[in-house]
């Protein structure tokens, strides 16, 4: 169940830009390790930066894909025993009830996060001296851009937008 449609323009604008990163990281991720792949095959010596900015790529790729995803709706469920246990009623108090402990996690994620990121600032990775703060930072901010769409997603749930319908118009 994709919310992007429902989603104010905003919302909307952020889920492109995501987008956006995750094509551009993608593809940086591809092309860095095609062409430090080759370079060490056919030349014998490799791009030692490569090898970081590709780690970088990887960790803010996937928390920003984390995100992506939970703007369409696409983390995994299983259902099938809750349908089989439950009434509609009780189903809907048990989404409510995972949606709110999911956000609590989220959160603990970003503080814990933020705070492990701020105590790596001042190391420094050993080719480009970057801080590697950075290379930490992206679980708190892909999180926190999660959360962001959990809220809003929950909060269209909570009100009882239907999906099937809402997304057909």
């Amino acid at each position: 169940m994709d919310y992007r449609p429902l989603y104010p323009a905003a919302l909307q604008l952020l889920s492109r830009l995501i987008d956006l990163c995750l094509v551009i990281g993608g593809l940086s991720i591809l092309i860095l390790a095609f062409a430090n792949a080759t370079l060490r095959g056919l030349a014998g010596f490799d791009l030692a930066w490569s090898l970081e900015v590709t780690a970088f790529l990887l960790l803010w790729t996937t928390f920003l894909g984390c995100a992506a995803a939970m703007a369409r709706g696409a983390h995994m469920r299983v259902t099938e025993i809750s349908a089989a246990l439950l009434g509609p009623r009780a189903l809907r108090g048990l989404e409510h009830g995972i949606n709110l402990l999911i956000a609590v996690l989220m959160v603990s994620l970003i503080v814990h996060g933020t705070s492990i990121a701020s105590h790596q600032w001042a190391q420094k990775t050993t080719v480009l001296y970057w801080p590697v703060g950075l290379l930490y930072a992206s679980m708190p901010v892909g999180i926190a851009l999660s959360l962001v769409f959990h809220l809003y997603n929950s909060w269209l749930v909570l009100r009882g937008a239907d999906l099937r319908t809402e997304t057909a118009a």
